[in-house]
């Protein structure tokens, strides 16, 4: 039986095939192939021929076929027959030459085909590990600032190599939560802080603990963030214990807090497990920094702030039983909310602020006492978030501004009763009922001590 010879034709058709396979597997373009195979060429080509001379390879992205072409530059007078031609010979070829243009002879050799797919094969090899390189290195560098997730693969010297599908990231010691352990196979969401060029691909480093890591959770968690109705402002963050953000929202309609807390604090419950059970504090952004500061030193209240301008510093007065509470365990309360506001921040209690006057530069806010009636006896309690708890489930609120609050109306002095008038009095009141008595009572926020 007669074999049936390959043409030319098939052999370019089946090598547009195998390029078309190979971009569609490797996820690279057909262009950045064929440029690093005609850059192949090229090398193959001055090798195997032992040539100095400039040549251009150029393949038929139809139909496969391959063209190689000396380049020489067309000169008055040759000096060098390997990279220049004559103007005669030149106007030979094509009278609209002139000096200082590219003359492109075409110089492929018969057996071409066979030399070029033997010494060009590792350069194109490399080529396309280069390229791929490349494009991983751009799909993770747009990524950075985002959240990837993977399996932890294998632990080296306190490094975590996480796989993330593509590539590896990698968790350096610094970069991971101070109470957790990662084991082999274990599933980690981290923050890509940044991606480097590596010799053997990008190198994608991944963190924990940044600030980042909080703020994209809360625009994942909170539909209201993703669609740009509230607002992130600000993020302060002691990994692994106790985180502060701030939040505005741009629908008057929409409490920005409440929001980021959700119904029973489930959403940002959820945030919670997601970083080790880190205490975090949602705080009401403010664009006056009085309030602003005031807020974020919750759950401390505060008697009063004075702002420096043009040094951004506050000093904040606070009851003084509550100054270790606004300063927090380590001086982290204090610094969270420094670090939130951008102000440096300077707490003093009450007696302390009386033997320190201020400064010349320093303008002083004072808040009013809050005060509100108790319900009846057998009505629940009303919950407000000024008063102390759970700092997770708290809206602060912006205290009442001295001015601002109504005045107090003055109660009347009752004339005290001789006692024969109240023992008269006794047997003019009518008899016990069933309803409770409703004493006029107060509940004051800012107890009247504190100023003791």
């Amino acid at each position: 039986m007669p074999v049936r010879k390959s043409s030319a034709s098939n052999q370019n058709v089946m090598f547009l095939d195998a390029i078309k396979a190979l971009c569609f597997e490797r996820e690279i373009s057909e262009q950045d192939l064929f440029d690093a195979i005609e850059a192949a060429l090229v090398v193959a080509y001055k090798k195997n021929f032992d040539t100095a001379q400039n040549v251009e390879v150029n393949i038929d992205r139809d139909n496969g076929a391959y063209h190689v072409y000396a380049l020489k530059t067309v000169v008055e007078q040759v000096e060098d027959k390997i990279t220049q031609i004559s103007t005669i010979d030149a106007h030979a070829l094509d009278p609209r030459y002139e000096v200082g243009d590219i003359v492109r002879l075409e110089v492929t050799p018969k057996n071409f085909g066979r030399i070029a797919a033997t010494a060009a094969k590792q350069f194109v090899v490399q080529r396309v590990r280069e390229i791929e390189r490349g494009i991983l290195f751009q799909e993770f560098s747009g990524k950075e600032n985002d959240i990837v997730s993977g399996n932890v693969v294998r632990i080296e010297h306190g490094d975590v190599i996480i796989d993330i599908g593509k590539s590896e990231a990698i968790l350096l010691p610094a970069e991971q939560l101070p109470n957790e352990t990662y084991n082999i196979g274990d599933h980690v969401k981290a923050y890509i802080a940044e991606v480097k060029k590596g010799a053997k691909g990008p190198q994608i480093y991944v963190s924990r603990t940044h600030p980042g890591l909080l703020k994209r959770l809360f625009e994942i968690e909170v539909p209201e963030i993703a669609e740009g109705i509230i607002e992130i402002k600000s993020v302060a963050r002691d990994a692994g214990t106790r985180s502060k953000i701030s939040v505005v929202s741009n629908d008057e309609n929409i409490d920005p807090v409440g929001s980021c807390l959700g119904d029973k604090g489930i959403r940002v419950q959820a945030i919670n497990n997601e970083i080790g059970n880190e205490k975090i504090d949602v705080i009401a952004w403010s664009p006056d920094p009085v309030f602003f500061v005031s807020n974020a030193l919750a759950p401390a209240k505060v008697l009063s702030i004075a702002i420096n301008e043009r040094e951004k510093v506050a000093r904040v007065v606070v009851p003084n039983q509550q100054l270790s509470l606004a300063i927090g365990r380590e001086g982290q309360n204090a610094r969270l909310a420094a670090k939130l506001t951008g102000w440096r921040i300077d707490i003093k209690s009450k007696d302390q602020a009386d033997e320190s006057p201020l400064g010349e530069d320093f303008v002083l806010t004072k808040f009013k006492k809050q005060k509100q009636k108790k319900k009846k006896a057998d009505a629940p309690p009303v919950e407000d978030a000024t008063l102390e708890g759970n700092v997770e489930s708290q809206a602060t609120q912006p205290p009442a501004v001295e001015g601002e609050a109504p005045q107090k109306k003055k109660k009347k002095k009752k004339k005290k009763k001789t006692p024969d008038q109240a023992f008269d009095q006794g047997f003019e009141q009518p008899l016990a009922t069933n309803e409770p008595s409703q004493p006029a009572t107060t509940f004051n926020f800012f107890d009247d001590d504190d100023d003791d």
